[in-house]
């Protein structure tokens, strides 16, 4: 399993939007972090800037962290086309209709992965797919999924 350390992820994106604002050929996921990253104009600047690699940004600063908040929107975009765990795709389809919007859908489904992810770091467990799932739909007005 690809486990990226924090200087690979921030370099990941960073040289996504460079590549793109330079109009030069970017791979298939180079691609779709481009396009996450044009959702977010907030973060051009700070994608543009060489600080940015060792930059730190504490909760307590009250910013949030735009590689966890790109990454996030990123694993989305992976469940979404595989529909794992099965079921995202249409629960994130009618959330999406309910938040008139996908960027919208997106960051309600984001809210959800954190928690998820969270929890399991806190726990020390495995992320909870079913849990994580339920959260979804629950989000978008329909019944949980059965275990």
């Amino acid at each position: 399993m690809f486990n990226p350390t924090r200087e690979q992820v921030r370099e990941f994106f960073t040289k996504a939007w460079s590549k793109y604002q330079a109009q030069e050929v970017l791979t298939a996921l180079e691609t779709i972090a481009a396009g996450i990253t044009l959702e977010h104009p907030e973060y051009h600047a700070l994608l543009s800037d060489p600080d940015t690699m060792t930059r730190e940004f504490p909760p307590e600063h009250e910013q949030s962290n735009p590689f966890l908040h790109l990454s996030l929107h990123l694993a989305i975009e992976e469940q979404l086309s595989i529909n794992q765990p099965p079921g995202i795709r249409d629960a994130f389809e009618t959330l999406r209709r309910i938040r008139n919007g996908r960027h919208n859908a997106m960051h309600d489904v984001i809210e959800c992965l954190g928690e998820t992810v969270f929890k399991a770091l806190r726990d020390h467990t495995s992320p909870d797919g079913v849990a994580y799932l339920n959260s979804v739909r629950r989000r978008a007005g329909m019944p949980p999924t059965a275990d």
